[in-house]
Order: structure tokens, then sequence, then C-alpha cells
């Protein structure tokens, strides 16, 4: 039996792919360590470590690679774009110009691309000042010194325009990973700013559950860990099958009934988008509140709290925005009156369900029972690392628990599942034995 592996490298433009692939991350990385010009790095590493921020931070952090507290050209990483793709999809339901572009095929679509980036590159500016604005009043404890060393108005532009050509750069590479590479660059870009997190965030809480000799929390952790994977890869690969049959039809001479067919509902229809979506709609306003929270009113910081990771308004409103996004990403991906339309216009029909308004009545019933019950798996699985903290705080770290449990796990594993699809289709194309070993093409060698 020939190795998927193997295969993957004996056909030149899937070789030629995944290293194009490889290649954009690896510059991704490299330009996820260079510093804004005119940061003090030392200064900043103590910075951190005297003020020992776990919280909204190091979700900030996760998500941009280690980028953002490091200050990095990178330090926003894609944010501000899925940001911008937020307010757009928003922004169709007001504005009917927007929702014929969304049906006008790709020049509609290179059209409503064009106004999200317009939109990344006035949130990048708008953020990245502010960024600015909190390295300025960064100082050290001990000898005082300022992480900025010369905050004057050549800083404040130097750093907006560093960022913002940063964020911009990184949608280009997604763009071209999605063009010439293996797909879903984006998501690629965001999964690869997680998983290089990972070593360090594994030592760092193996060093804790040695300090405090309680070897038993690391199999509790990795247990956890097994169910909490388990459990993301069902929510993603889970369906709902809707029978699906056709009337007899007259071939030649002969009357030939069709066989039955399967409409597939996924249980998480919308992926790692909401996880995404909501992440990104959280992070800004805390990142804004946590950049004021040195010179701002004691309001704003109550608001900065309870806009932290672990508190209960962060849970619930985290939660609430998984399961709006679920909803409305589910309802703009399918369509059941137009499904239910060339169903009808084929001669297809649901075994005991009228045609037509019936039809498609009923596969939204079915719809939103099923997208109810995996929103909120989703949502549970999204706060898991909340009470992971709150059960051992003392020895799991903040990025540890975001990374094994949860949103990173969930995101790692939905775009590591579309990866491996769009790989195995690509094998199976050319004939080839692919990642499941079921398939009943085997590999012509």
């Amino acid at each position: 039996m020939s190795n998927p592996i193997f295969n993957i490298f004996r056909i030149p433009d899937l070789r030629r792919r995944i290293l194009f692939t490889m290649m954009i991350l690896i510059v991704y990385r490299i330009g996820a360590m260079i510093p804004i010009p005119g940061i003090n790095v030392d200064a900043l590493k103590i910075y951190f470590k005297e003020a020992e921020t776990s919280g909204i931070l190091d979700f900030v952090n996760l998500f941009t690679g280690g980028a953002f507290k490091r200050f990095t050209i990178f330090a926003l990483g894609i944010m501000p774009y899925i940001t911008s793709s937020i307010i757009i999809d928003l922004l169709k339901v007001v504005f009917p110009t927007l929702e014929r572009l969304s049906k006008e095929g790709h020049e509609g679509y290179k059209k409503l691309n064009q106004y999200i980036r317009y939109g990344t590159v006035v949130l990048c500016m708008f953020q990245s000042f502010a960024l600015a604005t909190w390295m300025k009043t960064m100082r050290t404890r001990g000898g005082g010194t300022v992480v900025a060393d010369d905050a004057g108005i050549l800083f404040f532009i130097v750093a907006t325009v560093a960022i913002t050509t940063g964020t911009m750069i990184l949608v280009w590479l997604g763009d071209i990973i999605t063009e010439r590479g293996i797909g879903n660059g984006i998501s690629l870009i965001i999964m690869a700013g997680i998983v290089v997190r990972i070593p360090q965030a594994t030592a760092d809480t193996v060093k804790k559950i040695s300090e405090t000799g309680e070897p038993i929390i690391g199999i509790i952790l990795i247990c956890l860990f097994l169910v909490v994977t388990g459990a993301s890869i069902l929510l993603t690969l889970g369906t709902r099958r809707i029978p699906i049959q056709y009337g007899k039809r007259q071939v030649g001479k002969s009357v030939v009934q069709t066989t039955a067919q399967y409409i597939p509902l996924r249980v998480n229809a919308a992926g790692v988008i909401p996880i995404i979506f909501a992440s990104a709609l959280i992070v800004f306003p805390s990142q804004i509140l946590n950049m004021m929270g040195g010179t701002s009113s004691q309001i704003i910081n109550i608001v900065h709290f309870w806009l932290s990771p672990g508190q209960i308004p962060y849970m619930l409103f985290y939660s609430g925005l998984i399961i709006f996004f679920c909803y409305f990403y589910t309802s703009i991906k399918f369509n059941t009156t137009e499904i239910a339309e060339n169903l009808k216009k084929y001669g297809g029909f649901i075994p005991g369900i009228r045609p037509g308004q019936n039809t498609s009545d009923y596969m939204m019933f079915i719809l939103n029972r099923i997208t109810l019950s995996g929103s909120i798996f989703l949502a549970i699985i999204a706060i898991f690392p909340d009470f992971i903290l709150q059960i051992w705080p003392e020895q799991v770290t903040a990025e540890m628990a975001h990374l094994f449990g949860g949103t990173s796990l969930l995101i790692i594993v939905g775009v590591a599942l579309d990866t491996l699809k769009q790989i195995e289709s690509q094998l199976l194309m050319r004939h080839y034995d692919g990642f499941i070993k079921s398939s009943k093409i085997k590999g012509r060698l």
C-alpha cells in the first residue's frame, strides 16, 4: 500500500503548493520577530514580566503568534482584517447594494474584498495609534526605563505606518497562500501563530507543575486535552442527513428509478468562523480599554476587568457572540429556499414533505435545531479554558489553557481538517491513495 505522505511529494503541483505555503509561513514568522523602530526590547520584556498580566493580553498575544507582546510589525496580526470582514457582512443586511455585489460572482467578490481592505487600513491606523499611545506610558518599576525611547510625533507616525503595513502584508500573504498554495490562507496564518506558541507554553506549564509537586495534574490535563480534541473533531465532522428521493425518469424505452440521496446538514456548518469572528470582536474593545487603562477613569478599568477572560460577563458575552455568528454565517451559507426550488425543479422531494415552501420550512426547522445544539457545544468548548484557569490557577498558565482547549484547539482542528480535505481531493483526483484508507480509488503507480 502506498504511503499518502510519500504520494504528496510525488505530485509536482501539490508538492510545489505545499513547499510554497511553508515558505510563506516562514516569512510570516520572520516578520513576527521584527520589532517596531524606537522600542526598547529589553525594557519591554521587563515590563511584561513585572506586570504578570494574563487575561486579555495573553489572549491577544496568542492570536498574533507572540507578536503583540514583542510589539513587532505584525503586532495586530490578521484580526483587523477579520473585524473589517464582519462589518461588511453586517452591512450587507442594511445596504442592498452590498448584497447585490455578493451575488455578482467573481467581480462582485473583488469589489467587496476591496471594501474590506479599505476598512482594514482604517482599523489598523486607529488600533496602531492606540497601541503606540500605550507604549508611551510603559515604564519599568526598578529603574523607570521607558519602553519607547523617543515617544515623539515621529515615533507615532513610524509605529502607525509599520503596524498598518505589517497587517496588510499578512493579508497579502494569506491571499497568495489561497491562490498559489494549498488554500485557507488567512486561516493557516492564524493557525500558524497559535501552533508556534505551543512549545513555550508547554514548557512554562511543565515548570509550574514541577514547582508545585503535583504531577497528577499533568496527567489530568493530557486526558482533558484528548477529550476536547475528540469533541472538536466530532463537532467539526458531525452531520444530519436529510433523505431525498427523485421520481421515475424515462431513459430510452425504459423507466428508471433513481437511487435515494441525502442532503448533509453539518452540525457546525459555520466551522471555525464564529470562533474567529467572536474573538476578533471581543479582542478589539478589550484591547483598546487595556491601552487606556493606565490613564483612564475607574469606570473604564472596571469595564476592562469584566471583559477579561475568566470573568462571568466575558464568558456570557463571548458565548453569545459565538451562538450569534453560528446562526448568522449558517443563514448566509445555507439558503433553504434556493435548495427547495432546485429540488422541485429537478423532481426531487423529501419523503413525507410537500415540495416548495414546505420543504424550505422543514429544512430550516432542522437546520435551526442542529445549529442551536452545535453552537452551544461550540461555546462550551470555547470557554473551557476559563474553567481550567479557575480550577488550577497556580499550575496552568493562561496561554497554555487557551492553547490546549477551547478557541485555539477548535481553530487548529478545523483548519487542519479543511487542509487535509483539500490535499485528499488533490490525491484522489490524480488517482493516488489518500489519507482515508477506505477509499475505493487505489494508487496507480
